[in-house]
């Protein structure tokens, strides 16, 4: 049965200042934590690290790995640490940090993030938000998970670490703290970039941290569908209502990677984590991941 399809409004409000956003973001599984120091008007400074070397991706390299959610035991693995382009898997991490800000009480979802004019000239997928405007964390984080937009994910950057640079650093540095060790980010939508780099493996684990840390944004991930200033928008995953179990992640393309899926499954016999990388089209994805759900549930 299909379930019923999840709408959503996205509305604008004013702007709720607030100042030195310091986020203490703790590591997951464990108990230590590293503070990143605000900087400027409520940014992070990248934290201090050496340079990290990851050998390049292969040029639409083909990956697939499923992992049973409740045990973390490998069920299929192929090439699951081949070096790939991540493309809009990125914004997994661009995600995760801002939930963890949500979560420290650093910002609340009504609180309003500015859209600089660099982040608004980001090509599409886009929603289109103008220079100068503002959107609530709310908007940003359903944005990012629904519809995979490239000007949100600079939105959100820039509004906690005063630039994607910088708080491309934090995301790289927030990896190595999870276990990603072959993942290096440069950009925090995932836009083509050379250096840009995860694996099957790394991404798996990203979303199962995800799925772990932060169960009250799991709606997020399950939305059909929203509207923004009017246009409706549906999700990019179109296995939401397609494929039993199925209520999220994420997908991702660009030229040069394929097209990719992180598709979470939760069912009574087995919940899945499934990825798939490096896709011909988004249907041949599409099928690959529903044939591996089919197999291993």
């Amino acid at each position: 049965m299909r379930t019923a399809i999840m709408r959503f409004s996205l509305s604008r409000g004013r702007l709720k200042p607030f100042g030195g956003l310091l986020l203490a973001l703790l590591l997951a599984g464990c108990q230590t934590s590293d503070v990143f120091t605000a900087r400027g008007v409520g940014g992070l400074s990248a934290p201090q690290r050496s340079e990290i070397v990851i050998g390049p991706a292969e040029i639409r390299g083909r990956s697939a790995l499923v992992i049973d959610a409740s045990t973390g035991r490998v069920l299929l693995e192929e090439d699951a640490d081949g070096i790939r382009f991540p493309a809009s898997l990125t914004k997994l991490m661009t995600l995760y940090l801002l939930f963890e800000a949500v979560e420290a009480g650093r910002l609340s979802l009504d609180d309003q993030l500015l859209v600089s004019a660099d982040a608004a000239s980001r090509p599409p997928a886009k929603l289109g938000v103008p220079a100068g405007s503002t959107m609530s964390v709310r908007d940003a984080i359903i944005a990012l998970a629904v519809r995979s937009a490239n000007d949100v994910a600079a939105v959100v950057a820039e509004n906690l670490a005063g630039s994607e640079e910088r708080f491309a650093q934090v995301m790289t540095a927030r990896a190595r703290a999870l276990g990603m060790s072959r993942t290096r980010f440069v950009n925090a939508s995932g836009l083509p970039d050379e250096r840009q780099v995860s694996t099957a493996r790394d991404m798996a684990r990203l979303a199962a941290t995800i799925r772990t840390r932060f169960p009250r944004f799991q709606s997020f991930f399950e939305m059909r569908e929203f509207t923004y200033a009017g246009r409706r928008y549906l999700a990019t995953n179109k296995l939401l209502g397609d494929v039993p179990g199925v209520d999220g992640m994420k997908t991702g393309y660009i030229r040069d990677a394929g097209f990719h899926l992180v598709a979470t499954v939760q069912d009574a016999r087995r919940p899945m984590i499934v990825v798939v990388m490096g896709g011909a089209t988004g249907a041949e994805r599409d099928r690959r991941v529903k044939e591996l759900i089919d197999r291993y549930r």
